[in-house]
Order: C-alpha cells, then sequence, then structure tokens
C-alpha cells in the first residue's frame, strides 16, 4: 500500500510539474500582453486628447476675427485704413551697457564726507533711477 501511495505521489508531482512547465511560458506572455495593452490604451488616450486639441484649433479658424487676427500678427497684414510701422534698421540701436565697478554718489564725487543715512538715501535714489 505505501509504495502504491509513493507511486501516485510521484505521477501527481510530474503531472503537476509538467503543467508548471507547460503553463508558465503561457502565463507569461499573458501578462507581457496585458502590460502591452495597457500602454497602448495610454498611448490611445493621448493621442485622442491630441486630436481634440487640433480639432479645437482647426475650428478656430472658422471664426473671422481669429482669422484676421493671425493676419495681422503673423503675416502682418493691415486692413485698409489701418497705418502701418515699421522700425528700420533695428539691429543698428546699441544700448549702453553701464560701466563694471562701484556706483559713485553724487555726494562722493565732490569729496564730501556725508553720514550714512545720506549715502544711503542717495543710494537708493540712483538704484531707482537705473
Amino acid at each position: 500500500m505505501p509504495e502504491v501511495l509513493t507511486v501516485r505521489a510521484l505521477v501527481l508531482s510530474v503531472v503537476v510539474l509538467l503543467a508548471v512547465v507547460l503553463l508558465l511560458p503561457t502565463v507569461r506572455a499573458v501578462v507581457a500582453q496585458q502590460a502591452q495593452l495597457s500602454e497602448l490604451r495610454q498611448e490611445l488616450s493621448e493621442q485622442q486628447e491630441q486630436k481634440a486639441g487640433l480639432e479645437n484649433e482647426l475650428a478656430r479658424w472658422d471664426d473671422r476675427s481669429y482669422v484676421i487676427e493671425q493676419a495681422r500678427t503673423r503675416l502682418r497684414f493691415v486692413m485698409p485704413g489701418d497705418t502701418p510701422w515699421r522700425t528700420l534698421d533695428a539691429d543698428s540701436v546699441q544700448e549702453e551697457e553701464p560701466e563694471p565697478g562701484p556706483v559713485q554718489t553724487p555726494r562722493e564725487d565732490q569729496g564730501e564726507t556725508t553720514p550714512w543715512y545720506a549715502r544711503l538715501w542717495d543710494s537708493f535714489r540712483i538704484a531707482d533711477s537705473g
């Protein structure tokens, strides 16, 4: 009787081991496909959001005032009766660079010894003027 039980246990363990060996790649493939399906669904939702945004932008072009605004800003069109202004040779205008170093207050230029609060006030005035 014990031999039958061990033979049955051995056969059962071989069948279970065989089932695990045969089903493991299938289960692994199913899990991988589920992950891929989830990624594709996420990508699909992002594409649908992008499509909705592009359709919204396309619908804005049906509005005449939007088309006029885009023609003015992008193409620099002017409506009849408007006065166009254009800057000629804007690259030739150069801004003055401040000289590096400490800023001299007017009182320091005169060589006077001033109290600290006067120097502080002068520094506020100079900082505010620039």
